[in-house]
């Protein structure tokens, strides 16, 4: 049976060959960290890239193709999305991102961190590499918990009512649309400083 044919068996072909790989090669360096580390990381990021990843889906790709599919008289329509893709994807995307927020959480808390970087590395010497890295995973660490709750709080209870999940008038419908997009264009503007702290804080530098 061929795995590439479906996506489950792609995943699990996807990190078979990422451990021979890490096997062979040996990546580690040693003194520099520790396979729970390691894993937690790579949970971190994998999450983060799916959840990112469906953001980026929702208002690139989505928000778009619906509206033009509302104003294509005589079209398809936008019906199929609706029913059958964004409720998949939202689910994706609303778990991917607790995993994100939980798997990063965790990674700070076993190395000490947790509190220098939501206190944005005022806890630390001033003077000291703990400051600087506070400041930095400080910032992608309270743009993703903003983040995290627009998912849970905002986008998601309200993407329910939109797609017919819970019963709602159409008054209510009008208002969670734009709770929901509202909610998720700020989630997209916080992306873009998240992902450059978190990536800089591992560097040295912001970008």
């Amino acid at each position: 049976m061929n795995p590439l044919k479906s996506a489950w068996g792609t995943i699990i072909s996807g990190l078979v060959l990422a451990t021979i790989i890490a096997a062979i090669t040996d990546l580690s360096i040693p003194g520099e960290g520790s396979l729970s580390n390691s894993i937690t990381i790579w949970l971190h990021v994998a999450a983060g890239v799916t959840w990112i990843g469906l953001l980026y889906y929702f208002n690139f790709v989505q928000v778009q193709a619906l509206a033009e599919a509302a104003g294509d008289e005589g079209g398809p329509g936008g019906g199929g999305i609706t029913k059958y893709v964004a409720p998949r994807a939202l689910l994706w995307f609303r778990w991917a991102a607790l995993v994100t927020w939980l798997s990063g959480a965790f990674y700070l808390m076993v190395n000490s961190d947790l509190i220098n970087a939501f206190t944005l590395g005022a806890n630390a010497s001033a003077t000291s590499s703990g400051a600087m890295y506070g400041m930095t995973i400080g910032i992608g660490t309270w743009a993703g918990s903003v983040m995290l709750f627009n998912v849970w709080i905002l986008i998601w209870p309200n993407q329910k009512k939109v797609l017919g999940i819970v019963e709602a008038t159409a008054d209510q419908i009008a208002g969670a649309k734009t709770v929901a997009l509202m909610a998720s264009r700020t989630n997209t503007m916080l992306s873009i400083p998240m992902l450059m702290s978190m990536v800089g804080a591992h560097h040295g530098y912001f970008i």
